[in-house]
């Protein structure tokens, strides 16, 4: 390893400002003292912050299920998988790949936003992956909506709270620039409207295809081999299957769980987030980037995320 590799381990502390200006709030007992803190400041010029303190602080372990859930849509979109399968990294390196894509938008999370030297650093290198290859900018678009609204509908759903307006439109406004930096076109000038356009879109590209089912499996298994043996991963596929709508299953040619199973997945979801508010306050952010990656148990450099070619 060179020296400057060394250097660009994952090394960054949470940014330094933000954490002054909402010290009073990370300290506070109170429950609500981070959401009231957030309520003060600007949703598109604060928005790097706000996108920080929900997923780091409020929110970490919906913002991870969530994510998780935005990446598996794309799977339903026929015309996408075809080059999923063929760069070999969703089949051939699951876990590498998802690391790979966890630790690029943990860095633009947890690091300062993308300004920062580690924020940037990453953006460039997911510029670099992505530039290899001719990607539909309705495509793009449609992923940079389920990376804005799967969050927010998650925690509707789940979550110890739904996100306020505030940090909805953050949320909004902080995507909607990494996706600027990316050079994606025709960004909906709203929420709104990026809800419609995800809607819509949906509505027209989600159909079968072999391709798709191929993806989606080796991610869903991949997910069960953190928890199961092999031999007894078709024990929880239908718990993962409960947490997902039909027509995402119907098109990645996942059998749905049974109904009951649904019920009662989906309640014990609620139920966790629920006992989530009745803990005392998170006062250290938790950051993905100091968790060992299992791809890289000795740290990563951020040169080093992406694919191997």
């Amino acid at each position: 390893m060179t020296t400057d590799t060394a250097a660009l381990k994952n090394t960054q502390a949470p940014p330094a400002c933000w954490e002054t200006t909402a010290a009073t709030a990370i300290r506070a007992r109170k429950r609500m003292a981070i959401r009231d803190y957030i309520q003060t400041l600007d949703p598109e010029r604060d928005c790097q912050q706000i996108a920080y303190l929900t997923s780091c602080y409020e929110f970490p372990w919906d913002t991870t299920r969530s994510l998780e859930l935005a990446l598996f849509r794309v799977f339903g979109v026929a015309k996408g998988t075809p080059l999923l399968v063929q760069t070999g990294e969703f089949v051939q390196r699951t876990q590498k790949r998802y690391d790979d894509t966890v630790l690029i938008l943990s860095e633009i999370l947890e690091s300062g936003g993308y300004d920062t030297p580690r924020g940037h650093a990453a953006l460039v290198r997911m510029n670099k992956q992505h530039g290899r290859f001719q990607i539909p900018n309705d495509e793009y678009l449609y992923t940079l909506s389920t990376f804005i609204l799967e969050p927010i509908r998650w925690n509707e759903k789940y979550g110890r709270r739904p996100l306020t307006e505030t940090e909805r439109q953050a949320s909004y406004y902080f995507w909607c620039e990494i996706g600027r930096r990316m050079g994606i076109r025709d960004i909906p000038e709203s929420l709104a409207a990026f809800d419609q356009f995800n809607r819509d879109f949906e509505a027209a590209e989600f159909r079968y295809s072999p391709d798709n089912e191929i993806i989606a499996l080796a991610t869903r298994n991949l997910f069960l081999s953190w928890f199961l043996p092999k031999s007894l991963r078709w024990v929880g596929a239908p718990f993962i299957h409960a947490l997902l709508d039909d027509r995402l299953l119907g098109a990645v040619g996942l059998k749905p769980a049974p109904r009951w199973l649904q019920v009662v997945v989906r309640a014990a979801v609620r139920w966790r987030g629920r006992l989530e508010g009745l803990l005392p306050p998170r006062r250290k952010p938790r950051l993905l980037t100091q968790i060992r990656a299992r791809t890289y148990p000795d740290g990563y450099a951020i040169s080093e995320l992406g694919a191997v070619r």
